[in-house]
């Protein structure tokens, strides 16, 4: 297939070489003047999109996704296939989708789960929203990308999934980072306590995938001096994306609002580009309050 591909930034590259490795043609763009070796470099995203088969967006936010279509769209071959893997509040994907349906497109919100390292393996999660479709027409991009695709309803489902995704992990996270920052002041071996939990009913991702503790467990950014993997900040923003949908929902989610008060707290504190489950050494030089 032809694919253009727009947004080039730490997850975006790996994705666009795994379609390249796939055998699909790519033209990428990226704002930042970014390029894949072995795609084709557009002008713009109106340029990308032009003559492709599919164009597939991995931006920042629902503002820049929004921008990027009102662009691309226009310039997209009739009959078209669009995937934004970006991860944005439901209504921006919602938004893009219409868009594009609105021009004769067939439209996918696919953000993922599985990061820098997940999108460098080409086992990554899509969670998809949009008609069965759309969602059959992107398999063949997801299956290059990724190891796994859900479709979880229509048009900002995906982005939904997401959201209710990294509520738990950010919740999860915090909870493991408590438990060893303890731990350690209670005199147990980090080793010894990974043991426990991991085949325990503690275990979770953030313990036997990510474990936030150097050494202990499988490789994780914290053997990396906490290079993200998934930067704080990122989650930082994927928490208020969840803070904004349960507002607009009604939903009471106590414990998402304490990580997202104590993940605001880090980021402002020195977490800034450094990876999540950093916020383990950060919390071990807190002072319990009260």
């Amino acid at each position: 297939m032809r694919i253009g591909f727009i947004g080039l930034g730490n997850m975006g590259a790996p994705m666009a070489r795994r379609l390249l490795a796939a055998g699909h043609a790519v033209t990428g763009y990226d704002a930042a003047g970014v390029e894949v070796e072995g795609a084709a470099a557009a002008r713009s995203a109106a340029d990308a999109a032009a003559g492709s088969d599919a164009v597939v967006t991995m931006l920042p936010d629902g503002a820049i996704v929004a921008r990027v279509y009102a662009e691309a769209v226009p310039a997209a071959r009739p009959g078209a296939l669009f995937i934004d893997c970006s991860t944005v509040d439901v209504a921006s994907g919602r938004a893009a989708a219409a868009q594009a349906t609105a021009a004769g497109l067939l439209a996918v919100d696919a953000p993922v789960s599985g990061g820098v390292a997940g999108a460098a393996a080409g086992t990554l999660t899509f969670m998809a929203g949009g008609t069965a479709e759309a969602f059959a027409a992107a398999g063949p991009l997801f299956a290059a990308m990724g190891a796994r695709a859900v479709h979880c309803g229509t048009s900002g489902a995906g982005q939904a999934a997401k959201i209710c995704n990294n509520l738990i992990l950010g919740v999860s996270m915090i909870g493991v980072c408590e438990a060893f920052a303890l731990a350690e002041k209670l005199g147990i071996d980090p080793h010894a306590l990974y043991d426990v939990v991991s085949t325990s009913s503690g275990a979770c991702w953030s313990v036997t995938s990510y474990c936030p503790l150097p050494g202990v467990g499988p490789s994780s950014p914290a053997d990396r001096g906490y290079l993200p993997g998934f930067a704080a900040e990122l989650m930082l923003k994927d928490l208020g994306l969840g803070q904004q949908a349960a507002a607009e929902t009604g939903a009471a989610t106590p414990l998402a609002d304490a990580a997202t008060a104590l993940y605001r707290a880090f980021v402002a504190d020195g977490g800034r580009g450094r990876d999540f489950s950093a916020v383990l050494p950060w919390l071990r030089e807190r002072a319990r309050e009260g």
